[in-house]
């Protein structure tokens, strides 16, 4: 399973804490990010973390082409609401897409920390099953 981490620039603190808090769990998975996400959270966590552009350099585009040919399974996206620039064209598309393949995502921390509950229980399986894994 591959989980897909994007935080704005004044999210990726709160990126770190949650990946700090969730570290046994997400250490189980593949982990990639765009390009600022991915070194922040990796050098605070030494969680693996394949690192693609900068979110402004294309590192959205290059995640949301993966999630088109299903390879995220689960998008954790944090983006800053009260930033009119933060949601910008790229994270609209991804959002959409996500919802075009049926992978879970989340925008906040209480979306987040759901969604990694349920991926530690084993409730976002789903996908190896309809897979047929």
């Amino acid at each position: 399973m591959t989980i897909a981490l994007i935080a704005d620039d004044s999210k990726k603190e709160l990126m770190v804490q949650f990946c700090i808090a969730y570290c046994g769990i997400l250490n189980r998975y593949n982990l990639v990010a765009t390009g600022g996400t991915a070194k922040t959270v990796s050098d605070a966590t030494g969680l693996k973390i394949t690192g693609f552009l900068g979110g402004i350099q294309g590192g959205t585009q290059q995640i949301a082409s993966r999630i088109g040919c299903d390879e995220i399974d689960l998008l954790l996206i944090f983006m800053d609401p009260i930033d009119p620039n933060s949601i910008d064209v790229d994270f609209t598309e991804i959002l959409r897409l996500c919802d075009v393949h049926s992978i879970p995502f989340a925008t906040n921390i209480a979306s987040a920390e759901m969604l990694i509950h349920g991926l530690e229980r084993g409730d976002l399986d789903w996908r190896e099953i309809v897979k047929g894994n």
